[in-house]
């Protein structure tokens, strides 16, 4: 993959535990700026599901207060840039925190059904139907993509951090994209538009609840932080030698309209939390309340 490790013969003022690490060239503060950001970035999102965890332990209403679009847009989002990580072969660094997103996500996808099982006993047709429609569409992209050929990029692998499949780097100036960048650049604006996508529902499931009990706010409070700081890192990193500015930007704007993106849709729902957080019932007469709501229907 590229450069061994320790072997700063195309990056001659590099650090050497970046270059050991992921395989990046970092050779002044921007650089290092970047990276330090990324790293932090990452921490951010492995933390963030576990609020959410505890919340839906302590609620145990999470399937009303979660909308199944929106776990199953963040699960379609992490799936692609898992298979993406594989098709570019990417550090085992990334692909290890690919799969950890994965998982943590079936997590609280499990935890959704659980409670849905548990509170209503039924009602599944809904769930099924979002389920499949996703699934569908992932199996769809994901066949096309691998009827293509997986293409192994034998050069450095761009550091990313929670959509971790990327561009290639090497393309200089304004020269065309190569096929494998094609690749990476349509898998990381569809995993853009499901991240993008899934926020939707869950604004209007706190709309019509006209409550955000159940959900945690550190879950958004955490991935704002880590999309902020993904999006500085990209852009306090330096283009590549003889890159413009421009190309630089084009490369990366898969993720960064993304994580930008999501963004600020996440700031709508941090004002859901401030205009719904007076006068809001108890997590145990809210429960109730739906519960009885249930029962009569």
């Amino acid at each position: 993959r590229g450069l061994p490790p320790g072997n700063l013969s195309d990056c001659p003022n590099g650090s050497r535990w970046v270059m050991d690490t992921f395989n990046e060239c970092a050779q002044d503060g921007w650089d290092m700026a970047s990276v330090v950001l990324g790293l932090v970035s990452i921490l951010c999102f492995a933390a963030a599901s576990f609020p959410q965890f505890y919340q839906a332990c302590r609620t145990g209403i999470m399937d009303q207060a979660l909308s199944i679009y929106f776990l199953l847009g963040w699960l379609g989002g992490d799936l692609l840039n898992l298979v993406g990580s594989f098709l570019a072969d990417q550090l085992p660094l990334q692909v290890y925190t690919a799969i950890y997103y994965v998982l943590a996500d079936l997590v609280m996808l499990s935890l959704y059904c659980y409670y849905k099982v548990k509170n209503r006993g039924g009602g599944f047709a809904a769930l099924i139907n979002a389920a499949f429609v996703f699934l569908s569409l992932g199996t769809v992209s994901t066949v096309s993509f691998l009827g293509r050929g997986a293409v192994v990029v034998q050069d450095p692998a761009a550091f990313k951090v929670r959509s971790l499949l990327s561009a290639r780097m090497d393309e200089l100036g304004s020269k065309p994209f190569t096929r494998s960048e094609i690749i990476g650049f349509t898998i990381g604006s569809v995993s853009s538009v499901l991240y993008l996508c899934s926020r939707v529902p869950q604004i209007y499931t706190n709309y019509k609840r006209k409550s955000t009990t159940g959900v945690s706010y550190s879950l958004f409070a955490l991935v704002m932080l880590g999309n902020l700081l993904y999006g500085l890192s990209v852009l306090l990193k330096n283009p590549e030698p003889g890159q413009g500015e421009g190309n630089y930007v084009l490369h990366h704007l898969p993720w960064l309209v993304g994580s930008l993106g999501v963004l600020s849709l996440d700031v709508v729902i941090s004002f859901q939390f401030l205009a719904y957080q007076r006068g809001r019932p108890g997590t145990r007469e809210e429960r109730d309340a739906l519960l009885g709501e249930q029962g009569d229907s």
